[in-house]
């Protein structure tokens, strides 16, 4: 991280302190403090970080930030000299975060959107690395925990930083992106997710809007082309506005997909980019990405090198061979009606002569239209020739197929619904634990 005096840290949390000391490292575990660290003790469901305060410090810790009105009682001899008492440690350790964000010359893009946030993140840190050091979100830092952490690793040299923002609810995102005052800010897309705290799809895109209001006039949105629910805050903007897609009047046009080549148009001239991945919406997402790097002013020719050296985060399509030229598609972190989708069709291009069978679970926060859009999840895979469907939980029954309330059931008949050489889709949200599956089949 980017060292900060003591004096620096209370003051960006609008406090004082008399303590000398250089924090090189944030830090919200215990039990992974390094020497110089900054030790947040945030308060949790199931317990309050103030009670480590003594292990931190042992373990080398240089400052801590602890609540004020902390139902633990500390010995003095350990908060001496150490911590620093602030109104909430949760927003503090936001506001340590948008102090190294202030002191870093890196460009910042962030990233959100109702599907492809991670991959296009991925896809966006191999593009940039070609071209600078950079840091970007470690698999699920999106909140405000996680974020915060990612500024842990920008260090003096960082020329680039990839932040992921995720959400639960109205305000998260505009809060998250205010944290990161990216230089460049991408929505991938707008769908129905979230559904049981926002109510419709035009809240889910009020809400991934907000990353536009933290655009200064210098700044620049990636944005889907021609997409009607974000059309009222892209036209509000004072940002330079870029769009990516697949459709005539795309600023970044995917024109061309096949086996290890995507080929874009980006303002009349033809950009080909080698590639090592097979799905067709992760050439979207490198749309998305390429079109950031456009807004950064990069050489696109120079950065797109980096997407055949793409490393995707784990069981988000990861491809896995199996045994007599099977295929497990591990896509298991998350799951909504428009990744499934995606999720499907790329199950149906790639079996080829294989055997398609799609392990698909609930699809969870869709609220009182959850069965109907498992239903039309379920339509599709009849449409699209998936040869058999499992499905996990209450709500995937609708998908149709053949229905197991649990992963601890469907485990104990999984060598007999699967067959050697078929192409495997595993797919759910992250709730429902559709990892366990993918372990069993590919240990």
């Amino acid at each position: 991280m980017i060292p900060l005096r003591a004096a620096e840290v209370a003051a960006a949390c609008a406090e004082e302190t008399a303590i000398e000391a250089t924090v090189t490292g944030l830090v919200v575990d215990s039990r992974l403090v390094e020497p110089g660290d900054l030790f947040v003790a945030l308060h949790g469901e199931r317990t309050d970080g103030t009670r480590f305060l003594a292990e931190a410090r042992a373990a080398g810790a240089a400052l801590a930030l602890i609540a004020r009105d902390s139902s633990v009682t500390v010995p003095g001899t350990v908060t001496e000299g150490f911590a620093i008492g602030v109104a909430d440690p949760l927003i503090a350790l936001g506001e340590v975060a948008a102090e190294v964000r202030r002191r870093s010359g890196a460009m910042v893009v962030a990233v959100t959107g109702s599907t492809g946030k991670t991959s296009t993140k991925d896809l966006l840190a191999a593009l940039l690395s070609r071209v600078a050091p950079t840091v970007a979100s470690l698999a699920n830092q999106n909140t405000e925990i996680g974020l915060p952490l990612t500024f842990d690793r920008v260090e003096p040299e960082t020329r680039a930083v990839v932040c992921e923002l995720g959400m639960r609810g109205p305000g998260q995102i505009g809060y998250l992106a205010e944290l990161c005052r990216p230089d460049v800010a991408v929505i991938t897309g707008v769908g129905p997710v979230h559904l049981e705290l926002l109510g419709t799809v035009e809240a889910v895109a009020a809400a991934k809007a907000e990353i536009l209001d933290s655009l200064t006039s210098r700044g620049t949105a990636v944005v889907p082309h021609a997409e009607p629910l974000l059309a009222p805050y892209v036209e509000q903007t004072r940002a330079r506005v870029i769009t990516f897609g697949e459709t005539a009047g795309a600023d970044v046009c995917l024109v061309a997909f096949t086996g290890g080549r995507a080929d874009f148009e980006v303002h009349g001239r033809t950009l080909q980019v080698p590639v090592t991945f097979t799905q067709h919406h992760n050439a979207l997402n490198l749309a998305a990405a390429l079109a950031a790097c456009e807004g950064l002013g990069l050489p696109l020719e120079e950065v797109a090198a980096g997407a055949a050296e793409v490393t995707f985060s784990r069981w988000r399509g990861e491809l896995i061979e199996l045994e007599r030229g099977g295929l497990l598609i591990a896509d298991c972190y998350n799951a909504n009606p428009t990744s499934m989708a995606a999720a499907l069709r790329h199950l149906a291009a790639v079996a080829g002569s294989r055997r398609s069978v799609a392990v698909l679970g609930d699809m969870a926060e869709l609220g009182p239209g959850g069965p109907a859009y498992h239903r039309q999840v379920g339509e599709l895979a009849r449409e699209l020739g998936i040869d058999r469907v499992v499905s996990v939980g209450d709500l995937a029954r609708d998908y149709g197929g053949i229905a197991y309330p649990d992963v601890a059931t469907l485990l104990g008949d999984l060598d007999g619904l699967l067959q050697p050489g078929d192409a495997v889709l595993v797919k759910a949200s992250r709730s429902v634990g559709l990892e366990a599956v993918v372990e069993a089949v590919a240990p």
